[in-house]
């Protein structure tokens, strides 16, 4: 169970009107503009944006895989290791992330977790 890098990239880019930003030591990936998710390739972790529930939840559940990065504008970002995560719950939490972030044009047809596993 470890979803390597570049696998989760093919995943992220897959979500509709994804895009990455890099800097010198992370990427951003927003949706028109609003931050989703960031990488660290250094630690191979990423950080996604959730619920505040959800965010409490991870943690608890499983502390050695997830982590509380912030808190900002009622949403928790978690840390993920992707060495502890498979790429079925990675699909998940991601596009949740995403859900969170788009504009309602983009939540009428959005692509399934499944389909970004395929990606």
């Amino acid at each position: 169970m470890a979803v390597e890098i570049e696998r989760f990239l093919r995943l992220v880019h897959a979500l509709p009107e994804c895009e990455g930003q890099d800097s010198e030591r992370y990427t951003t990936f927003r949706v028109r503009g609003r931050p989703f998710g960031y990488l660290w390739p250094r630690t191979a972790t990423v950080g996604l944006k959730q619920t505040l529930i959800e965010q409490a939840a991870l943690v608890a559940e499983r502390p050695e895989v997830f982590e509380e990065q912030f808190t900002a504008g009622g949403f928790g970002w978690v840390v993920v290791q992707l060495d502890g995560i498979d790429l079925a719950e990675l699909s998940e939490l991601t596009l949740e992330a995403w859900y969170l972030t788009a504009p309602e044009e983009l939540l009428a047809a959005p692509p399934s977790p499944e389909s970004l596993v395929r990606a």
